[in-house]
């Protein structure tokens, strides 16, 4: 059996990579095409830099897709040269030929598991800082830290706790106003700030001057606006900043927001959506062993590559508008992350119980 397993597994772990680097050059080269007009000028290292820290968001968008292809690829071979045939022949159910395809594909989820924790937030914040400051010579005076948000202007500094992308307003705002050798001069704490023709308005703002470090007037108003050198533009910048986070980095945020009396439901379900899916690839095999097993000899390859773009592209728009209902509130961020992999895992077992009959 160790032959068996080694056999299989080294057949489907070629067509796999295969697949995936397909996929790979083509999310990229579509990129490529689509920002050319933007990165007109540049240096050629920095876009090649940027270009390459997609990669590991491409791999785990794209991974259930070339799982499933890959799957339906070689049992489709399989069958077409008859080896399919004499492995049944010989006793062997479909759960025993489907066993080193599942345990890869595992592997798969696993490190997209890996990666997302890992790598891809790392990649994600400095692929930001080649296109923004690099590539498009923004300026690199806004900084996102992982709770934070910093930001200098002259003889102000601002401190927000939350950029919520929805509304468009900053959270938890602190601003103070500097003077000669840095010394504080003023400090607004406000609720919110929001931006608008005239520069930023705080709302719910508490106003401190200061004299020689002390304090000598505090003062409550509903709104005050300030100028800042902020532009709306640079706040894109933070409109993924959930991306930047690893999966546990997400979790201790949404329990920042729970306790600071925000509504963490957008960021809990894609938390529970980025895991459900990294496990879409086991989800993919599990459906593709059977649906290829049904086909015939003779449409081997064409079944495999019709049907996996068919049933990824499927997957992978129910599963945004699922998860957009958890985001949304209507479902709850488990049901809603959860329910395509286990709609997609029920019609599996269906073709698989079809299949053994």
């Amino acid at each position: 059996m160790k032959i068996f397993n080694r056999f299989v597994a080294a057949a489907y772990a070629r067509i796999l990579c295969l697949c995936l680097g397909t996929f790979i050059a083509i999310f990229l080269v579509v990129d490529f095409l689509e920002k050319i007009g933007r990165f007109a000028g540049a240096n050629p290292a920095y876009i090649a830099l940027f270009f390459l820290t997609r990669i590991p968001e491409v791999i785990c968008q794209t991974s259930a897709m070339a799982v499933l292809m890959a799957t339906l690829l070689t049992l489709g071979m399989f069958s077409m040269s008859s080896e399919l045939t004499a492995m049944r022949g010989c006793g062997l159910s479909l759960g025993r030929i489907a066993m080193p395809i599942l345990v890869i594909a595992f592997s798969v989820s696993i490190l997209n598991l890996a990666i997302n924790e890992y790598v891809l937030p790392r990649c994600i914040v400095q692929g930001q800082y080649i296109r923004e400051v690099l590539i498009e010579k923004k300026s690199p005076n806004l900084f996102f830290r992982q709770m934070n948000i910093w930001h200098r202007d002259d003889n102000f500094i601002l401190k927000a706790n939350l950029f919520d992308p929805a509304s468009g307003q900053l959270k938890g705002i602190t601003v103070w106003r500097m003077g000669a050798g840095m010394q504080p001069e003023q400090r607004l704490e406000a609720a919110t700030a929001k931006i608008d023709a005239s520069g930023w308005l705080l709302t719910d703002v508490v106003a401190r001057e200061f004299s020689e470090n002390n304090i000598i007037k505090t003062s409550e108003v509903a709104s005050m606006p300030v100028a800042l050198n902020l532009k709306a533009t640079d706040l894109k910048v933070m409109r993924k900043f959930s991306d930047n986070m690893g999966i546990r980095e997400l979790a201790a945020y949404c329990e920042k927001l729970r306790k600071g009396g925000y509504d963490p439901t957008r960021y809990l379900a894609q938390m529970h959506g980025r895991i459900s899916l990294a496990f879409a690839p086991l989800v993919m095999a599990f459906l593709g062993v059977p649906f290829a097993v049904r086909g015939s000899r003779s449409s081997g390859i064409a079944l495999g590559i019709s049907a996996s773009l068919g049933i990824g592209f499927s997957f992978f728009v129910l599963n945004s508008i699922v998860l957009s209902f958890g985001q949304a509130g209507v479902l709850s961020p488990v049901i809603s992350a959860w329910s395509t992999n286990g709609i997609f895992l029920m019609i599996g077992i269906w073709f698989a119980l079809k299949a053994e009959n």
